[in-house]
């Protein structure tokens, strides 16, 4: 079996974009160079994950620690309402925890951002949600079970008597309501069949469900109400969850929009279903963007602009101007099409560690889906390589979709990149075209791939796409330490795909 090439004269091969014409050969970094940033980089990387592990960890024994002061021991001793209801308020105390902690991961903290990452962060959001959610529902079935054993009545009517006389009840009734909104929204099948801005818009009423919460928690919470150090200890996470929420999902974003001064300069076709958004503004520099970063953006074109989108950048940026490139795949997308030049622009970021920090190879193997070749973009204009030592793997319905097709030329004809495009419809659950699919997956990167040992992967596309291909990769013997890529969907088990690190799109315009 013939393996493809960098050549379209081979039937089977996976047809390198243009030819270099002409080389012009990048300055190397200096192998040292590379591996000292790499290891202040990780350094710094390890320095934040560890606060942050340090604040998740800190204030979960802290509830328990509470709890335990408050008699929690003594009281499950004995299989009574007593014992019960100790179990309910430490399963209580842990959900009203884990749910200001789910707040606070996607508030854009600082510590959370440099700690986790976006990939490790949305992991954790979900994962805290499950497990608030779960506890939540076990606290109240505990507390109503205590209740009844205690007031000799059954279940259904110890319910209504604790909603119907006991303060706060009813609100905090109406708080997990909105709680199951929420959740019912966040279910991966639900989610495929909403739009991105519905499911916003939805995700919004978890705000409202803590909330509701509050005054139940105040004035019948005995282990928020008994104890200074609890009482302290609560009304010092909610307040700092609110401040958080609102320096930096709000104020920060704001002050960052008005400083710069961000507008529209130009909008223009990217293959058949994308586009891109070239916008300037002032001292961009000091935002610090790197290439493989992306940005919430918002666009102050009328109805709609306060949902923000994210997206990745899709060139390098050059301190005078930022640009974007997106698929029209929901209401949030299709609006960019209709931008003008002068449109003002808001922004909040940038995030994201795929970038050049991560990088300890001296080659480099750029895997991309769909929009997901945008950030590969960026950071392949922006890296060094010498000819031929960087490889772009692109996968695309067709050819004629493909996106940054002018960039991808310049980077074959001008610095040496070589490109594989592996278009067409994809072969079963695997993650190639249908033209290569007698191939094993990790047979075909070995042989596409400038190196396996010296050589760094970067990879965006659809998250189950991602997941087969990473599989393959640590199959064909890449280091698992030297594969960076992130989730950008909250469900990072998910099928959606962003032009960049974006929330779930329509099922119906589901990306490649």
């Amino acid at each position: 079996m013939h393996g493809p090439a960098a050549s379209s004269s081979q039937p089977h091969a996976a047809a390198a974009v243009g030819g270099p014409s002409r080389l012009i050969e990048a300055s190397p970094r200096p192998p040292h160079r590379a591996r000292s940033a790499s290891r202040v980089s990780a350094r710094a990387d390890a320095a934040w994950r560890l606060g942050a592990i340090t604040v998740v960890w800190a204030t979960c024994l802290y509830v328990l620690a509470l709890w335990i002061a408050g008699g929690g021991v003594e009281a499950i001793a004995g299989i009574d309402a007593e014992s019960v209801a100790s179990i309910g308020r430490l399963t209580g105390l842990v959900s009203a925890n884990l749910l200001l902690l789910q707040v606070l991961l996607m508030a854009r903290v600082p510590i959370f951002e440099r700690g986790f990452g976006r990939s490790g962060m949305t992991r954790m959001h979900r994962l805290t949600g499950i497990w608030s959610f779960s506890l939540l529902l076990a606290h109240m079935a505990l507390i109503v079970a205590a209740y009844a054993m205690q007031d000799a009545m059954n279940v259904f009517a110890e319910s209504w008597n604790l909603v119907a006389n006991y303060p706060g009840m009813l609100l905090a009734v109406l708080g997990v309501v909105a709680i199951i909104i929420v959740m019912w929204s966040s279910a991966r099948v639900r989610r495929r069949r909403l739009r991105y801005e519905s499911w916003h818009l939805l995700h919004l009423y978890g705000y409202l469900g803590i909330g509701l919460a509050v005054p139940h928690m105040l004035w019948t919470g005995q282990d928020f109400v008994t104890s200074l150090p609890a009482t302290v200890y609560w009304w010092s996470l909610w307040g700092a969850t609110a401040a958080c929420v609102i320096v930096f999902r709000i104020a920060v974003p704001l002050r960052r929009s008005r400083r710069h001064g961000l507008r529209v300069v130009a909008v223009s076709p990217d293959g058949d279903r994308g586009v891109t958004v070239r916008m300037a503004g002032r001292d961009l520099h000091l935002l610090n963007p790197l290439p493989g970063q992306f940005f919430v953006w918002r666009f102050l074109d009328g109805d709609g602009w306060t949902r923000g989108n994210p997206f990745s950048l899709s060139a390098a940026p050059n301190g005078r101007e930022l640009q974007i490139s997106a698929k029209r795949v929901g209401d949030g997308t299709a609006r960019l099409d209709r931008l003008r030049p002068g449109t003002r622009v808001l922004i909040e970021g940038p995030y994201g560690h795929m970038t050049g920090a991560r990088r300890t190879a001296p080659k480099l193997l750029m895997i991309g889906a769909g929009a997901g070749v945008a950030p590969l973009i960026s950071l392949l204009e922006s890296e060094h390589f010498a000819p031929g030592e960087a490889v772009l793997i692109t996968r695309d319905r067709s050819a004629e979709e493909r996106m940054r097709r002018g960039a991808i030329r310049r980077l074959v004809a001008e610095r040496g990149l070589v490109h594989y495009a592996l278009d067409g419809s994809r072969a079963g659950a695997g993650w190639l075209n249908g033209q290569h699919a007698a191939w094993q997956g990790h047979e075909l990167l070995r042989r596409l791939a400038p190196g396996v040992d010296d050589c760094d992967v970067y990879l965006c596309g659809p998250p189950l796409w991602m997941a087969a291909v990473r599989d393959d990769l640590r199959t064909a013997g890449f280091p698992a330490r030297r594969i960076h890529a992130e989730f950008f969907s909250i469900d990072p088990a998910g099928d959606s795909v962003s032009a960049a690190p974006a929330p779930p799109a329509r099922r119906n315009g589901a990306r490649p």
